[in-house]
């Protein structure tokens, strides 16, 4: 079997009747995209390798359980499970956002007390909570655009890429998540509590 000469529908073909060469040249035809894809969200090359593998493993699960129905999509079909397994690991992770909002104020710029006090901390806590509360009610699309611009410090270009959207839609994304969030924090009087956020 030349590399490279078969399709990867073929290749899948093959692996189902028991060619363990055939998944090795399918990883080995698209390793490097799907590492790209998942390092782009994560920035970590110790995570980007154990999400690769998970990814790889999922895939195997896949196609052993006579699940996968992708013809002719294989790529696309992994970079979308990479992408959730990506997304997926920052949403377990327990990392505060530093959210700008639409006038380039950050949510937390008077979360900085000049002697963090049991109080204060705890409003701060409260108030993080609150907010990634507040983000999981986002719709899907304006959600995931937030945490990786926020969470994750990606560029547009970044999330654009990963989410397989144009510039313009995850911009808008954005937008749109931010306006959301805005009115969900003034509802529970959030974003204009002095201490918290300035008017």
């Amino acid at each position: 079997m030349k590399k490279y000469s078969v399709s990867d529908s073929k290749l899948i073909s093959l692996y189902k009747n028991g060619n363990e060469e055939a998944f090795e040249q399918l990883v080995d035809r698209h390793k490097s995209k799907i590492f790209t894809a998942i390092y782009l969200i994560v920035k970590d090359n110790y995570i980007a390798e154990d999400l690769l593998q998970e990814t790889l493993i999922k895939v195997v699960n896949t196609i052993k359980c006579g699940k996968y129905n992708e013809e002719g999509k294989f790529l696309p079909w992994v970079m979308r499970i990479a992408h959730n397994l990506s997304i997926d690991y920052f949403r377990k992770a327990k990392r505060y956002p530093t959210i700008i909002m639409e006038n380039g104020s950050n949510v937390f710029n008077n979360l900085e007390f000049s002697e963090d006090s049991i109080e204060s901390l705890q409003i701060k806590k409260d108030t993080h909570k609150k907010l990634k509360t507040l983000i999981k009610e986002l719709p899907t699309a304006q959600k995931e655009v937030l945490i990786m611009r926020h969470y994750m410090q990606m560029s547009f270009q970044e999330i654009a890429d990963a989410t397989d959207v144009s510039i313009n839609t995850a911009l808008g994304r954005m937008r749109y998540a931010l306006i959301n969030l805005r009115k969900k924090m003034q509802k529970y009087n959030i974003a204009y509590d002095q201490n918290i956020y300035p008017k």
